[in-house]
């Protein structure tokens, strides 16, 4: 009997913990919530319905038309007689069904991927049917499809329309577990089934209300949810009220339906207070409305996608929630902000703030409250810690003991940052302040002020106490203080630049399985007191080996160590001795930490809490196994010469695209239907035959290349998504075909005519070369005759110069002559100078004194003297002479200056034969100054200034 129970007890246990892994639905905190509003899809205000196709697009019923949401880009498809769209369906096979005013019919991708719709109306007899009106809903049933308006249903397949009467009129319809129910406002719920209807015992009683959702609950029952009269239970014909605290909310906030999530938890839209989150039992888990984030209260449908988030159609725009992910948030809804320690003490969940420490019931679900404040708190508060059972706060007013909802005592007054037990004297406490170090004594069951440690007064957050020695980082340095045996002072303080030679600087000090470990550069080192030296522990350096750089490091109590690398958090988490490196689902975390301080708070293995600048994170790492999955990356877009391929919508895709060369221009955009925070999703690309590397990661979804080379290319494209994950490649291959003058017959067509130009050439060249034979005699004939008279030109020059030559010897020779003549005549007139001389001598004579003899004689002498002087023409030979020579000279300078006397003319034929003064002198037979007179007339004459001079100008004429 005992086995029978523990093994029920034991099943019941596994029972709970198995459905505690399948649950994503949490009630601490709230999911990230994703909104969308007009402007982001650029449509109308309300969305009726939505839907996802298994390529993980989105889509969206809208008054504007049907929008698609792939992750990145939203495309709007308009019917053909209609804009608004109430309601929208997508079977396996890829089709949209969508549903309008008086229109229905489907979407389907033409061969470039582009949604074409395809009307069915045509299918209904006009003559019977005039107006269709609304097409509120549309189900998968029965291999075929069913749209559902208020006067009729219309039963589509194999081509054929079937239609189905409303008995009075229908409201909605549901198809719950492959049934097919109808409301009508007469006969209450109807379900069809072979191509009738049958009405629901005891469903009547809802004909006035609406209906807006049928939801499976376990044990074959029906829940009912109506628009403004409640949940109700249906079941062995049975209806009843579904008496809950969600019913309770319900009846307050109208209902406008809802769905189920895994069969498990229910979602319910309402018209007032956005929706609430609910197990089957009816407990409210979540609650998301306009104050928690929510853009708009009105939810007027909700759509679980593939990876059990949910998305809401609002009365003006779209939300998506985050449901599957290990995390939730206490943000702003909740009336806290930056966070740097939490604690759960007393069934009560403390944070320490910024503006002071807030506490919320642990106890108590946290779906309406928010937190309240600590009175006595207000103010930053740097630390809150459990030691023996008291509340400790590090506040910026001082330390403080808190109890329940206020401080019940301020221990001291400076502001401190935090408290740790010295190893070994559990009765004493040291805490970090304002000015240094404090020391704390337990005296009973309270922790006392005793007196501040002297000696050292620089503060920091970051210390740690190994038996009597405090170790402390700041401004880079490594401080060693000793305790003096009485705690009142630092019997030592030494400190340190550096842990080993090996590395330099200090990364961190923490405490690890209990001991006191420093960090630098990722390699940890413990110290020995007794070799006062710090030496490594290769075993924990080891479990760093492969981590980024890392800056603080905290061991929570159930043995995990957390780090934080650059603006991340990484965990170490401990399995059985052993340790798993867990990045990836802290990456949305990334920057969101708060700086210096690393806040973790582990209460179990589902619930821990990290501090961030913008409130508080709770972290299930039981959910965290399935969340993180690989993403999917796609080639939405490939445009080339205003023409666009559409890719994902479902079409068949060709291996392989041939572009013209005119097309060499092409432009790509991406997509991954990774809706969670699309903020941090990046993509990655590279065109082989193109790029030699793939891209770095970005946000940028689009790509464009312009003047591609003939050839054959592949587009590569991988997505990374939020929690660093990335996806498999999406390809695409294409080619680009060369310009019609580098085709293949365009080389042919070229060899042609190459082969028609050789020989065109050739025989062109020979009958030049015939013709330029003929003409290269007549030219050589030419050039002979011309080489012939340039020689006898060049004899007739040379002969010219020989007779110049011979005519320059000659004037040289002239030159000479007249010069030598010169001489002689002015010899001769010397000579006849002295002989005047000697005429004059003897005319002085007295001839009385002399005999006749003698006389006679010296008669003879004097007549045969006179003769002689007479006879000599020397000098008119050498006038003559000079004129004949200088003929032409005397000419020009007549023609020249007419007014020149002939004297002068003689003077300047003088100075042209370069005569000195003295020369000139005796030839014109006057005086050396009447010579330079002559000269200065002359100059005058020819107007001549000073600084020329005269022979060089005479020589010019």
């Amino acid at each position: 009997m005992m086995n029978n129970f523990k093994k029920k007890l034991y099943s019941f246990i596994l029972l709970l913990y198995i459905s505690s892994l399948l649950s994503q639905v949490k009630s601490i905190g709230l999911p990230d919530i994703k909104n969308y509003n007009r402007s982001d899809y650029k449509g109308g205000t309300q969305n009726w319905a939505i839907d996802q196709d298994k390529n993980g697009n989105l889509y969206f019923a809208n008054n504007n038309g049907l929008f698609q949401f792939d992750g990145t880009t939203w495309r709007n498809y308009k019917m053909t007689n209609a804009d608004a769209i109430r309601s929208v369906k997508i079977d396996p096979s890829g089709k949209i069904y969508v549903g309008g005013y008086n229109e229905f019919g489907y979407f389907e991708p033409n061969e470039k991927g582009r949604l074409i719709y395809h009307s069915l109306t045509h299918l209904v007899t006009k003559a019977k049917i005039k107006t269709i009106d609304f097409v509120w809903k549309i189900h998968l049933f029965d291999k075929g499809v069913v749209f559902q308006a208020f006067s009729k249903a219309f039963y589509f397949k194999n081509n054929t329309i079937q239609t189905i009467n409303a008995p009075k009129r229908f409201q909605f319809s549901f198809l719950v577990n492959g049934k097919l129910y109808l409301q009508d406002i007469a006969n209450g719920l109807l379900e069809y089934k072979n191509k009738s209807l049958h009405t629901l015992p005891g469903t009547k009683q809802l004909n006035p209300t609406e209906i807006w959702s049928i939801i499976p609950l376990p044990d074959d029952k029906l829940l009912i949810a109506t628009l403004n009269k409640g949940l109700f239970t249906y079941a062995n014909n049975s209806l009843q009220p579904w008496n809950t605290e969600t019913n309770a909310f319900v009846k307050k906030n109208s209902s406008l339906g809802g769905i189920a999530i895994k069969n498990k938890f229910i979602v319910i839209n309402t018209v007032l207070n956005g929706i609430i989150v609910c197990d089957t039992n009816g407990k409210i888990i979540q609650h998301i409305n306009h104050k928690k984030g929510l853009q708009n209260n009105t939810v007027l449908t909700s759509f679980i996608d593939n990876k059990n988030n949910i998305w809401l159609g609002l009365d003006n725009g779209i939300a998506f929630v985050n449901e599957n992910s290990p995390f939730t948030y206490f943000g702003f809804s909740y009336d806290i902000s930056t966070v740097y320690a939490s604690i759960v003490h007393n069934q009560n969940l403390y944070v320490a703030t910024n503006r002071g420490v807030f506490y919320h019931s642990w106890s108590q679900n946290f779906k309406e409250d928010v937190f309240k404040l600590v009175e006595g708190t207000t103010g930053q508060s740097w630390n809150i810690q459990v030691i023996d059972n008291q509340l400790l706060c590090g506040n910026n007013n001082g330390a403080m003991v808190i109890q329940g909802d206020r401080v019940s005592q301020i221990l001291d007054v400076k502001g401190y940052f935090g408290f740790k037990k010295i190893p070994g004297k559990d009765n004493f406490l040291i805490g970090s302040n304002y000015n240094g170090f404090a020391l704390f004594e337990k005296k009973g069951n309270n922790w006392n002020y005793r007196n501040q440690i002297s000696g050292f007064d620089n503060s920091s957050s970051t210390f740690e106490i190994d038996e009597e020695t405090v170790w402390l980082k700041k401004d880079g340095l490594l401080y060693q203080m000793t305790l003096s045996p009485d705690l009142k002072s630092y019997a030592k303080i030494k400190t340190h630049k550096a842990i080993t030679k090996n590395y330099s600087g200090i990364g961190s000090i923490q405490r690890i399985n209990g001991k006191v470990y420093f960090q630098t550069k990722n390699h940890f080192f413990k110290y020995s007191k007794d070799q006062e030296t710090f030496y490594e522990d290769k075993t924990i350096s080891a479990l760093f080996q492969k981590i980024p750089t890392v800056n603080l490091i905290y061991e929570d109590q159930l043995g995990n160590i957390w780090y934080t690398y650059g603006q991340g958090l990484g965990m170490l988490q401990k399995q059985n001795n052993r340790y798993q490196n867990s990045v990836a689902p802290f990456s949305n975390l990334t920057g969101e930490l708060v700086s210096d301080y690393l806040s973790i708070n582990t209460i179990n293995q589902k619930n821990i809490f990290i501090g961030l600048t913008n409130g508080l994170a709770h972290y299930n790492p039981e959910q965290a196994s399935s969340f993180v999955t690989i993403p999917k990356a796609y080639i939405r877009n490939f445009t080339f010469q205003k023409d666009t391929l559409l890719l994902g919508n479902g079409q068949k895709n060709t291996t392989k695209y041939t572009l013209p060369y005119a097309s060499n221009h092409v432009q790509f955009s991406f997509s991954s239907p990774t809706y969670e925070n699309l903020d941090n999703v990046e993509f990655s690309y590279k065109l082989e035959g193109f790029d030699e590397k793939w891209s770095p990661w970005s946000r940028m979804f689009t790509k464009e290349y312009t003047n591609l080379s003939e050839g054959s290319y592949e587009m590569k494209v991988k997505v990374r998504n939020s929690y660093g994950v990335q996806s498999k490649e999406a390809t695409i291959k294409f080619s680009v075909l060369p310009p019609w003058y580098r085709h293949f017959f365009a080389y042919l067509l070229y060899l042609i005519a190459a082969i028609a130009v050789i020989v065109y050439v050739q025989k062109t060249v020979k009958a030049k070369i015939r013709k330029n034979k003929y003409y290269e005699t007549v030219e050589q004939r030419r050039l002979y005759l011309e080489k012939e008279s340039k020689i006898r030109q060049e004899q007739y020059i040379l002969e010219k110069e020989i007779e110049k030559l011979k005519n320059d010897k000659l004037k040289i020779k002239i030159l000479a002559k007249d010069k030598e003549l010169v001489s002689n005549s002015l010899q001769v007139v010397k000579k006849n100078k002295i002989l005047n001389g000697i005429i004059h001598k003897l005319k002085e004579i007295n001839h009385d004194n002399l005999d006749e003899t003698l006389k006679t004689q010296f008669t003879k002498l004097q007549k045969s003297i006179i003769k002689e002087v007479n006879s000599d023409k020397s000098w008119k030979d050498l006038e003559k002479h000079i004129k004949n020579v200088h003929y032409d000279f005397l000419k020009r300078l007549k023609e020249q200056y007419p007014t020149i006397t002939p004297r002068e003319l003689d003077l300047a034929t003088y100075l042209l034969m370069n005569m000195s003064t003295k020369e000139i002198a005796e030839i014109m037979n006057i005086s050396n100054g009447g010579v330079e007179l002559a000269r200065y007339r002359l100059r005058k004459k020819l107007e001549l200034n000073k600084k020329e001079n005269l022979i060089g100008f005479l020589m010019k004429i």
